[in-house]
């Protein structure tokens, strides 16, 4: 089996309403809501993918794989 090389998201930060705002990669870099939609959208981020909400805006989540432990409302937070 081959192994995943992408990076993945370790930590969030959310704004006062507690949406997701930023990503931290496995490897430290520190993405904005639209650029982790743009690397997520071309497969540059294992383990999330993109859906579109009601309000027709995309949006980032954890892939469905029964581990709520993984899921991204379940990351740490960063400063």
């Amino acid at each position: 089996m081959a192994v995943d090389s992408r990076e993945t998201f370790i930590a969030v930060q959310r704004n006062g309403d507690g949406n997701l705002t930023r990503f931290k990669t496995s490897s430290g870099r520190i993405l904005n809501y639209e650029d982790a939609l743009s690397e997520v959208n071309a497969g540059a981020i294992a383990g999330v993918n993109i859906f579109k909400g009601k309000d027709g805006e995309m949006y980032i989540r954890g892939d469905a794989d029964g581990d709520p432990t993984n899921n991204l409302d379940a990351l740490p937070t960063f400063e």
